[in-house]
């Protein structure tokens, strides 16, 4: 361990309020005694307020107006600090490895007692989510990199739909979570506009010595969530579907990230949405027909009628 992490070690130890021995940090840290004490004439050097207790109650503690430094962590931040990494661990973040060093460095850097009081509430959170490709992880890695330098990359993209990917160069703005997937939304030269990619159809990536300017005002979740769900004001063809159901079935489809964005209006028993003509026959028979008799389809007849349709296709399908 470098010396400045050493000196930083016993920094934190001491930061607990609890008087503690060189030889008790000559145990932790392992390393020889007669360095821990030329390590604490450093801190005490540089102006850190050590006090040094003699005899055989003896030990290091610093002043209570120093350990309350803001460069330390209190338990709930630290417990906050550990809870994040595991969202972040799910979530497929490239930066898992340094993440676990600096929480390692956490463990580390504890006493006994604030390590118990942690790992109680490490065994109290579990989070579950898809299994996240590691393989997309360099490629977040590279493209934070891009982002934050703003260096255009050249990606071979695979768009869903068609055979063959395509070389793109892209002028990288921001990196998105969102809904278990990563997204890079950018300028695209092939298209000459801003366009959206998900990471885990990029087959190659390469950074370039092009430098780009980012649009001022510009806001990558706007222009994401503007593609993901359109506004359908001032246009034509929009028809009202009003659902009659029980309070937790209309509960369920109000949150959910696609209908609950077109709710209208919404009483105890009864929703209402505003969708397109084509969006609402091509999606909404499919996210409805789950909840069963627990909903009933009042507006439009001609959606009853779709789902009918619908129901009616899947039955020819399982029964061949």
């Amino acid at each position: 361990m470098a010396k400045i992490d050493n000196v930083l070690a016993i920094l934190w130890m001491l930061s607990s309020g609890e008087k503690i021995t060189a030889k008790q940090i000559s145990e932790k840290l392992e390393m020889n005694i007669r360095t821990v004490y030329r390590y604490i004439d450093t801190l005490s050097i540089s102006g850190v307020p050590i006090i040094s207790d003699a005899g055989h109650n003896g030990g290091y503690t610093l002043l209570n107006n120093f350990i309350e430094a803001p460069l330390f962590f209190d338990l709930e931040e630290q417990t906050s600090l550990f809870h994040a990494a595991i969202f972040a661990e799910e979530a497929g973040y490239y930066g898992g490895e340094a993440l676990n060093r600096a929480i390692s460095k956490l463990r580390k850097y504890s006493n006994q007692e604030q390590e118990t009081k942690i790992n109680q509430h490490l065994t109290s959170l579990e989070v579950i989510s898809r299994l996240s490709s590691l393989a997309i992880e360099p490629f977040l890695k590279e493209l934070e990199q891009a982002v934050a330098d703003g260096y255009s990359i050249k990606i071979l993209y695979h768009k869903s739909g068609q055979e063959q990917s395509k070389n793109r160069l892209v002028d990288p703005y921001r990196i998105i979570y969102w809904n278990n997937k990563w997204y890079m939304i950018g300028f695209c030269h092939l298209r000459n506009d801003i366009r959206s990619f998900r990471v885990d159809r990029i087959e190659s990536l390469m950074l370039t010595k092009n430098k780009f300017n980012q649009p001022e005002n510009f806001s990558a979740r706007n222009f994401f969530m503007k593609n993901l769900l359109p506004t359908i004001e001032e246009k034509e063809g929009i028809i009202s579907l009003v659902i009659n159901g029980n309070t937790s079935a209309l509960d369920d489809i109000c949150q959910h990230w696609f209908l609950g964005h077109y709710l209208q209006e919404r009483t105890s028993n009864q929703a209402v949405f505003l969708f397109e003509k084509e969006m609402i026959y091509k999606y909404v028979p499919y996210l409805l027909l789950p909840y069963g008799k627990s909903i009933q389809v009042i507006e439009p007849i001609s959606l009853k009628k779709r789902l009918i349709e619908v129901l009616s296709e899947l039955i020819k399908f399982h029964q061949v």
